[in-house]
């Protein structure tokens, strides 16, 4: 781009992070080359590497596909970093509860996530108010930032007050973060090598892929796999909702509910573990060993499992087990200070879409992918980590000097052929970036809620 700076090579490095093995050599197509998303980090350049890193594992991993020729759209891959369905005589549900967003302690910026009903209600316990913003914003005014946030993080709640990029680089969760890789693998189980053949237009024909993962990284992951062949059956605990992003991200899933904390669902939940070739999950880390499914165990179960792990603020350090979401994490890195700073605002400046959120479920993508791979080349079976935290890192390496050009309005060349029949109505949905080197995904079942299927394989 004319007039910035990146001093880095995003895909150099997330092909770095992933597990050696012989890999591809991936090149992509640019389009606007001048323009991208608005921020003063490489969103776009994050978009296209990130996508593309799971594409050339897929690309791999079939028969008739070559990374070589792989080629993507930057205007595609930067609207596939946000919402890509289009409702048509229908409306989405609002994206963010009535309370939720940014406020005005007394020292500081704070913000509070309260989309689920339980984090909703820990806020409101706290601040000792009615659910109404003109009421929160009121309570939120007479407490100081952070124990606001440190009494609504340990009423179970998810709440993170602005820091500045140096701020997180010397703190004690910033520090453990910091000293993470950005895909974290270790070896579970060594056998033979696995002999297997890959359709070319769905190369993950025959995968089953277990999927306990909620808003909104996990997600997208999953939906990837799906759209290229894989059998994702998604698990929820009961009245468990995510009405404003279900039309999104449950496309070519089956839907199904358990309760691993009753003992006849757990043990429905570890029939289906012992039949999985994939385990994708955001537990925070140890709350899998608090329901005794914890590694050793998921390891008896199922010896050949590979297990790709998500949490929000890393697996390490004295928030590893904080419960957190992307634009939290925004908050606490460093990168909406960053926003306000170099955008001269007068606010706390998020990312333009929820970069984190998107870039690390495809970089979970890649990573489930490669080591699908390892096992079939070596039979070495692979658990991988990943965090939200940790890809915040990757993108603050890209600051730019100069924004980019915005992409031009949204056409109707933007879009995939066809209307898609959810549940909720026809929608159209923005084409995946793929320009050729793969065929396009292809998802069997339409968007619908959760809790809409048993929870059973198909055969």
């Amino acid at each position: 781009m004319d007039g910035v700076s990146i001093p880095i090579d995003l895909a150099a490095e997330i092909t770095g992070a992933l597990h050696p093995v012989s890999s591809p050599t991936a090149t992509f197509q640019g389009d606007e080359d001048n323009a991208g998303l608005q921020s003063c980090f490489d969103v776009t350049g994050l978009a296209v590497s990130s996508i593309g890193a799971a594409c050339a594992e897929l690309a791999a991993l079939s028969s008739a596909a070559s990374a070589q020729d792989l080629l993507l759209s930057r205007r595609l891959a930067s609207l596939w970093f946000d919402m890509t369905i289009r409702p048509q005589e229908w409306q989405m549900p609002p994206v963010w509860d009535a309370i939720a967003g940014l406020y005005r302690a007394k020292d500081h910026w704070i913000r509070l996530h309260t989309n689920a009903p339980l984090h909703r209600e820990s806020a409101l316990k706290v601040l000792d108010c009615d659910a109404q913003r003109d009421a929160v914003a009121r309570r939120v005014a007479d407490w100081a930032a952070e124990d606001l946030e440190q009494a609504i993080v340990a009423n179970g709640g998810c709440a993170a007050l602005l820091r500045s990029m140096a701020q997180w680089d010397a703190h004690p969760q910033g520090k453990a973060v910091a000293s993470e890789p950005l895909i974290a693998w270790t070896p579970t189980q060594q056998g033979a090598p696995i002999v297997a053949s890959s359709s070319s237009d769905l190369p993950l024909r025959g995968l089953r892929v277990l999927d306990c993962t909620r808003v909104l990284a996990g997600p997208v992951c999953t939906r990837l796999l799906a759209g290229f062949g894989a059998e994702v059956l998604r698990i929820d605990p009961p009245a468990w909702a995510e009405a404003n992003v279900e039309p999104e991200v449950t496309l070519g899933k089956r839907l199904a509910t358990l309760d691993l904390r009753e003992p006849p669902d757990k043990a429905r939940f570890e029939a289906l573990l012992a039949k999985s070739d994939l385990f994708i999950h955001g537990y925070r880390p140890g709350a899998l060993d608090d329901l005794g499914l914890g590694a050793n165990r998921r390891l008896e179960l199922n010896p050949k499992l590979i297990d790709v792990s998500l949490s929000a603020y890393g697996h390490n350090g004295p928030w590893a087990q904080r419960r957190g979401y992307d634009s939290l994490v925004q908050m606490s890195t460093g990168i909406a200070h960053e926003g306000m700073l170099r955008g001269d605002k007068e606010t706390p400046t998020p990312l333009p879409v929820q970069a984190l959120d998107h870039a690390t479920g495809y970089l979970m993508a890649a990573a489930a992918l490669r080591a699908l791979r390892v096992v079939r080349e070596s039979g070495t079976v692979l658990s991988a980590r990943l965090s939200l935290a940790r890809t915040a890192e990757l993108l603050k390496q890209t600051s730019l000097s100069t924004p980019p050009e915005a992409f031009a309005s949204e056409g109707s060349g933007d879009f995939a052929p066809g209307f898609e029949s959810t549940y909720w109505g026809p929608a159209r949905r923005i084409r995946f970036p793929l320009v050729s080197g793969l065929a396009a995904p292809k998802w069997p079942l339409p968007a619908r809620p959760l809790h809409s299927d048993m929870p059973q394989w198909t055969d």
